[in-house]
């Protein structure tokens, strides 16, 4: 299995730390409890899995930036990148969820802004304006050409969010663009005037880089 590079300082450590204390137990003569150290090391481990992912389907279509539950399909103004109307697409990532995300479209990242914040639960409705969150900008060639902005929101737990890509860089739909550690909200923003057909409603389960958001003829 591919582990994200992203977490391997994490990862070292839960590894050293789950370690040390089955040896502690061991010692103590407490074998009954490596058993759930050595569960909760493969849950912790299973945070940072970074398998390889084809889409489902091909044409024009805008894939899901992250694994998780979509949480809402409206219309709302964003102001920041695309700077007008707009159709988000939000997905909520649990601690089962892998946590890379990939790039919905091809194009170039015109736009990188780290915004600090608050770390208010990713479910909450102050989360979505409160936290801190990272605002990715597309000028997209596939499946339209014009804007999309990607949103990476940090959550109650999850308050790191990685990012290697910086302004002027080429993407491809389906490339890894970062993660946020141990799971959060991810927001998808199409501009109103270039919304597609919806591939996905409330309550669907989608994969990033797997499943379509959103489909053009």
């Amino acid at each position: 299995m591919r582990f994200a590079p992203q977490g391997i300082r994490e990862m070292a450590i839960g590894t050293v730390a789950c370690a040390a204390l089955a040896a502690l137990a061991l010692t103590a003569g407490l074998p009954w409890l490596v058993l759930p150290v050595a569960l909760f090391w493969l849950l912790f481990m299973n945070f940072f899995r970074d398998p390889e992912r084809t889409p489902r389907e091909k044409g024009r279509i805008i894939l899901s930036p992250a694994d998780g539950r979509i949480t809402d399909v409206t219309s709302v103004e964003e102001g920041e990148f695309i700077r007008g109307p707009a159709v988000r697409i939000g997905i909520f990532m649990d601690v089962f969820s892998v946590h890379v995300n990939r790039s919905p479209v091809t194009g170039t990242v015109a736009y990188v802004r780290r915004h600090p914040g608050k770390f208010f639960d990713a479910r909450s409705p102050r989360a979505l304006t409160d936290n801190e969150h990272l605002t990715l900008g597309v000028d997209c060639e596939e499946p339209f050409r014009g804007k999309v902005a990607v949103r990476l929101i940090a959550g109650k737990f999850a308050r790191r969010i990685v990012c290697g890509l910086s302004e002027g860089d080429r993407v491809e739909a389906g490339r890894r663009i970062g993660m946020i550690k141990l799971g959060s909200r991810v927001e998808v923003f199409v501009p109103e005037e270039l919304m597609g057909e919806p591939a996905v409603k409330v309550g669907d389960d989608v994969k990033a880089g797997r499943d379509t958001l959103v489909r053009y003829e």
